[in-house]
Formats: structure tokens, C-alpha cells, sequence
């Protein structure tokens, strides 16, 4: 028991050691002009600030709140299956999976999907 502990005490400072000594080994001396900026909603810092943002850049976000909502939805069915009724089950898993690849099928023929 003690020796399993001092194992563990052990373990987790030479991870901490790790984890603290890697940045200062990984410091980027070289800085580039577009690393310190910042970038927030498609808009390049450097550029006339008058110019609107790209639609495209817009879809894309779009699209991935979308999955990702009807992600968070499919990830808890395993569990709650114990809870519902297994038709019940069956039909929200059926419809939810169709809603995903009706999405995916629908983006996928309007080419929204590839950047410009």
C-alpha cells in the first residue's frame, strides 16, 4: 500500500517535471507577423478593415453548430436506452440518425462543404 503510494506521488512529479519543462524547451524564438495577431470571425487583421467577412467562413460555421448540436444528441443514446421504451429507442435513434446524413447529403450536393 505505501509503496503503491510513493509509486503514484513519484509518477505524478516527474509528469508535473515533464509538463513544465517541455514548454521551455518548445519556445519559438522566430516570430512571424501573423502569430501574435489575433483571429476572430474570419477577419484578417492586416487587411481594410471595410471589407465584410467571407458568407463562405460563415456556412462553414454554421454547418458545424449544426452537427455538432446533433452530435450531443446521439452521443447520450447508449445510456439512455435503459430509460425509454426500446421502440421508442429505436424510432428517436432512426430519426436522428437520418436527420445527420439527410444534413451531410444536402451540403455534401451543394458543395458548401469545400473551401473556395
Amino acid at each position: 500500500m505505501i509503496l503503491s503510494m510513493y509509486m503514484i506521488i513519484i509518477l505524478n512529479v516527474v509528469l508535473i517535471s515533464i509538463i513544465k519543462i517541455i514548454p521551455i524547451i518548445n519556445i519559438h524564438k522566430f516570430l512571424d507577423r501573423e502569430k501574435p495577431s489575433p483571429f476572430e470571425c474570419g477577419f484578417d487583421p492586416f487587411s481594410n478593415p471595410r471589407i465584410s467577412f467571407s458568407v463562405h467562413f460563415f456556412s462553414v460555421c454554421l454547418m458545424f453548430l449544426i452537427f455538432d448540436i446533433e452530435i450531443t444528441l446521439i452521443l447520450p443514446l447508449p445510456l439512455i436506452k435503459t430509460y425509454m421504451k426500446m421502440m421508442h429507442w429505436i424510432l428517436f435513434s432512426f430519426f436522428m440518425l437520418i436527420i445527420l446524413i439527410m444534413g451531410l447529403i444536402l451540403e455534401w450536393k451543394e458543395s458548401s462543404m469545400e473551401w473556395k
